[in-house]
């Protein structure tokens, strides 16, 4: 298990394991939240599968599907739901963690300094840099 935070309360991994969950619990997040269509794993990853597993460690789970190259709204809306919906650290992945930082990123958008989001991510290789238009048009819609 890879955790990568971008701030004391968010965190991206790749693909998480059903051995992973325990300790993922153990770490103190209070949610996990699933970026990863079903079609990129094997069944015994899909997301379902996991759900009962996370849940059972006493953590919410929520699966917000991000397909690669065709990022929508709606995943922003979700994924910012998600992580208001808890005061605890959030986990989410996706295959590398990438998707799961940019949308996190566009989520956040007016919440943090575009130049805070973008570093987070390159921390970590992620390339949210090449949304910072995005994300400053959005913060603007924010204010």
């Amino acid at each position: 298990m890879d955790i990568r935070p971008l701030t004391e309360t968010y965190a991206v991994s790749p693909q998480i394991q059903p051995e992973d969950i325990q300790a993922i619990a153990d770490a103190g997040y209070a949610m996990v939240i699933c970026n990863r269509p079903d079609g990129e794993i094997p069944p015994e990853l899909a997301a379902e599968t996991l759900r009962p597993l996370v849940e059972a460690a006493g953590m919410g789970f929520v699966v917000n599907p991000v397909v690669g190259g065709a990022l929508t709204t709606e995943n922003v809306e979700a994924q910012r739901a998600a992580m208001d919906g808890t005061e605890r650290k959030v986990l989410a992945y996706c295959a590398s963690g990438n998707r799961s930082s940019i949308v996190w990123a566009l989520a956040m958008a007016g919440r943090l300094p575009t130049d805070a989001l973008i570093e987070a991510g390159a921390a970590y290789g992620y390339q949210i840099g090449q949304f910072r238009e995005l994300i400053e048009g959005l913060a603007q819609k924010a204010e």
